[in-house]
């Protein structure tokens, strides 16, 4: 029944995605919500939170075959693989947003590497391959796995580096004194981490047999891990807008109060803070809840949540604040806006591109054997939690 209602999720999700798709494709950039004050929205915000998640299950799959941690034993195959779809819809989401998506190829036949975004793309282009090729050789044994290990030590030092990168991305932007703070880069690799966490509770919750043995103790080691790295998130937050506060800049203040007070109250109050936060650490702070693969399956789903939306409000309350005081009174036109709300065509879009996305995952549950046993090594039937 699960896998049904979720094959149906993703295919409804998919047809929604088609009529965005269409608008993108027919318009361009016309149906966006965003103009040239707010130059990012909705579908960057995404990218860094799917590129991010790539990095945190790459993590957790090190602890299967690189450290061999028991809780562990027989996830690392099926983390490499929601890794591979992570980046690659977090790349999808990047490329939708580019004016001229087409022109991707610039950046490999004519790349200027003292940008940071062209080590970016190199960067996750090579992280791909590596995730592949990791993914492939975890069905081996002997050569393959020692293959496989190299691999697990180059892809951490290279996760670290991307997610590292994508804060340093917007870190260097000095006309925007929200990002430019020194923890930002810090921030990004323990936001990956913390992702990926959650992400394996909802794997765990959702698509392992509740008859396993382990399973219990993987539920209960993942709360523990997620509420730890919660409390880590909260303390960043609680960090960046103390420091941008009591540093004065004017810029920086308007930026921390659009996000408590302004425009985007909601995103943060309602959704980062109580439902993507309080909820979930609430819940997986009870052991028998955390236990329970239904209410943890939902605390990890509301945790993804929220660290979505901390990416938005990471990105667009800085855009929102006029570099120039009267910027915003000088010239009058519908581009010219420092508000943004994604538009139905940007929903629908974000909708088709997850839907697709949850549809490999699915199908790669379905065909490939990537939940197995630590001691045959053989297929595991995933079944509905509870």
């Amino acid at each position: 029944m699960l896998r049904k209602g979720l094959y149906a999720l993703a295919g409804l999700l998919i047809l929604v995605g088609l009529w965005g798709f269409f608008g993108r494709l027919t318009t361009g950039h016309e149906q966006v919500g965003y103009g040239s004050y707010v130059v990012w929205g909705l579908w960057v915000a995404q990218y860094v939170f799917f590129v991010g998640l790539a990095g945190g299950l790459f993590f957790f799959a090190t602890l299967d075959y690189l450290f061999g941690l028991r809780l562990f034993v027989g996830l690392g195959r099926v983390a490499l693989f929601a890794a591979l779809v992570s980046l690659g819809t977090g790349l999808f989401f990047i490329w939708v947003d580019l004016g001229h998506p087409l022109r991707i190829w610039k950046v490999y036949f004519n790349p200027n590497f003292q940008s940071v975004m062209t080590q970016i793309v190199w960067g996750y282009t090579a992280f791909g391959a590596l995730t592949l090729a990791a993914l492939a050789l975890s069905a081996g044994r002997g050569a393959a796995r020692r293959g496989l290990n190299l691999l697990l030590v180059g892809g951490v030092v290279l996760a670290l580096f991307l997610s590292g990168g994508v804060g340093a991305l917007f870190g260097v932007v000095g006309s925007r004194p929200f990002w430019h703070v020194g923890l930002l880069p810090v921030q990004f690799p323990v936001f990956s981490v913390a992702s990926g966490a959650a992400a394996l509770l909802v794997i765990v919750s959702l698509f392992t047999d509740r008859h396993d043995a382990l399973r219990s103790s993987r539920l209960w080691a993942l709360a523990l891990l997620t509420i730890g790295l919660q409390l880590a998130k909260l303390y960043f937050l609680w960090a960046d807008f103390s420091q941008s506060v009591y540093g004065g800049t004017p810029q920086n203040i308007d930026a921390v109060n659009a996000v408590l007070y302004g425009q985007y109250w909601w995103s943060f109050w309602l959704l980062q803070l109580l439902a993507g936060s309080l909820i979930p650490i609430a819940i997986l702070a009870l052991p028998r809840m955390a236990r329970n693969g239904t209410a943890a399956g939902l605390a990890g789903m509301l945790t993804l949540v929220g660290f979505a939306v901390a990416r938005v409000n990471i990105i667009l309350p800085a855009l929102a604040v006029p570099e120039i005081e009267a910027l915003a009174r000088a010239y009058v036109e519908p581009r010219l806006q420092f508000s943004y709300f994604p538009s139905a065509m940007e929903w629908a879009v974000s909708a088709g591109i997850i839907g697709l996305a949850g549809l490999v995952f699915l199908v790669g549950l379905d065909r490939l054997p990537l939940l197995v046993t630590g001691k045959e090594g053989g297929p595991k039937t995933w079944k509905t939690a509870n």
